[in-house]
């Protein structure tokens, strides 16, 4: 590796005591390097092997600065932490991996309790941006929770009242008009009653805990769609066989993926008139993935894939929203409830769409 330097004096007992101090930064998803103050790499951890492309062994003992495309910079950050000029420090950056392109980063240099060292945190302005959508999903998803348990409760109790007094003004009117007026009363209290039901369902009901094979599901989803649309869309499999079993409620995560599926599949109708619709279930490993705030070592990722005109783009930000639809007539509690059930075992559910390909990405921790 040409551009790292090496300088003569880090012998290779430092280097052991350093991993064995700084190990826990290996559980970290941004990277980090441990550094002295001129410049030289005491520890990287994992993620930083990642993303610069080389090996720790290589990084260690290197010059750090010579990895970014303006290395002055971090020289200059890394002499005002070891004269305490300022306890962290941050600015943008481009980092140089091996055989790729630069890459915008955000730099954070810290001091740490030993004289002479400083910590590096490199966060990549890409992930950075991922970690606060994720978070986003997240509070809004917790806030749609209290939102919807409120709002169903304080309707609940009117309504009933509504109906109520409906069906005592029905047993007393004799005349079959007036009664078609109180009929209209009940019939759309029963119905917004259907809709308060559907938006506490996934409160209500207890999380019946079991070994899931998500491949069983997905197959489940498959049969049910091709079920309803059995002509004009093809319903395609791209499984991953090794990924293991894990602990879930089975049934909340099939209403998730047919909610994702069942969505796709009415917003293909003009493809599926054409007879070249398709959705695709394809499922993955992640490996050393960070999602709502936590990293995990082991991910189920399950891309639920259609060829339809993709997500609107004024709802683009707004979909996973209750009562926001894309589709004329559509309840927009779909997502919502998937969103909701997934969360449950610790996910969550992204969303990437343009015109012709809309991909639904949900990811839950494995074991």
């Amino acid at each position: 590796m040409g551009r790292l330097k090496k300088p003569n004096f880090f012998p290779a007992t430092a280097k052991a005591v350093a991993s064995s101090r700084f190990q826990s930064f290996d559980l970290l998803a941004t990277l980090v390097a441990v550094v002295r103050t001129n410049g030289v790499v005491v520890f990287a951890n994992a993620a930083l092997e990642d993303a610069l492309g080389t090996s720790r062994r290589t990084i260690e003992g290197s010059l750090l600065p010579d990895c970014f495309t303006e290395p002055m910079i971090l020289h200059n950050a890394l002499e005002g932490a070891g004269s305490n000029e300022f306890a962290a420090l941050r600015y943008d950056a481009w980092l140089k991996p091996i055989n790729r392109e630069p890459m915008p980063v955000h730099v954070v240099v810290a001091q740490t309790d030993t004289p002479g060292e400083a910590i590096v945190e490199l966060l990549p302005l890409e992930q950075q941006a991922k970690q606060d959508r994720e978070e986003r999903l997240i509070d809004q998803a917790q806030a749609n929770k209290e939102l919807i348990r409120n709002l169903a409760h304080e309707i609940k109790n009117p309504l009933g009242g509504i109906r109520g007094a409906a069906q005592l003004l029905q047993m007393e009117i004799e005349s079959k008009e007036l009664t078609e007026y109180t009929q209209v009363i009940i019939h759309e209290a029963d119905r917004l009653q259907t809709l308060v039901d559907r938006l506490l369902a996934p409160h209500r009901r207890p999380h019946l805990v079991g070994d899931v094979n998500i491949h069983e599901v997905c197959e489940r989803v498959r049969s049910l769609i091709l079920a309803e649309f059995p002509k004009g869309l093809r319903v395609l499999r791209d499984y991953d066989i090794s990924i293991p079993d894990f602990r879930g409620d089975r049934e909340q995560l099939i209403q998730a993926v047919l909610n994702i599926a069942h969505n796709a599949a009415q917003a293909l109708a003009e493809r599926i008139a054409a007879g070249d619709a398709q959705i695709s279930f394809r499922s993955r490993i992640a490996r050393q993935v960070t999602f709502g705030k936590q990293r995990y070592r082991l991910a189920l990722e399950l891309h639920v894939i259609d060829n339809g005109p993709g997500v609107p783009d004024s709802i683009k930000d707004r979909i996973f929203y209750p009562l926001i639809s894309g589709r004329e007539g559509g309840s927009g509690l779909g997502l919502t409830l998937a969103q909701t059930f997934v969360q449950q075992h610790h996910g969550l559910i992204e969303c990437e769409s343009v015109p012709g390909r809309t991909d639904f990405k949900l990811l839950i921790p494995l074991p």
